[in-house]
């Protein structure tokens, strides 16, 4: 049963780090591109980063770029998504998914992806 678990959100100050992390299982990681989400109350659920299967290459939406890494270890079954210098408009449930393609799409959509962590919550607030 193949299966994405997302932990490590919670409340931060602004200008705070967190690290999320999105552990699989029931698949071979090494042949899945993986993203990351997040989604806001009433709001859209909307692309955040995502990374190739082999590592090699990342995208990152605009709102995030320079402060956002997202990384994987194939070897741990696991990605990461590194956030720092948080803002209080990050504060959304961040959600981990992933697709059987080797390269992400130009624009980070919910679609291809098929499949999908349950998200964790990331509060930033003083």
């Amino acid at each position: 049963q193949l299966q994405l678990v997302e932990s490590g959100g919670g409340l931060v100050q602004p200008g705070g780090s967190l690290r999320l992390s999105c552990a699989t299982s029931g698949f071979t990681l090494d042949d899945y591109a993986v993203a990351w989400f997040r989604q806001a109350p009433g709001k859209e659920r909307e692309g955040v980063s995502c990374i190739s299967s082999s590592g090699s290459s990342t995208n990152y939406a605009d709102s995030v770029k320079g402060r956002f890494t997202i990384s994987r270890d194939n070897a741990e079954s696991t990605f990461y998504l590194q956030m720092n210098s948080l803002k209080p408009e990050d504060t959304a449930v961040y959600y981990c998914a992933a697709v059987k393609l080797g390269g992400c799409p130009r624009s980070i959509g919910i679609q291809p992806f098929d499949y999908w962590g349950r998200g964790t919550q990331v509060t930033v607030s003083s």
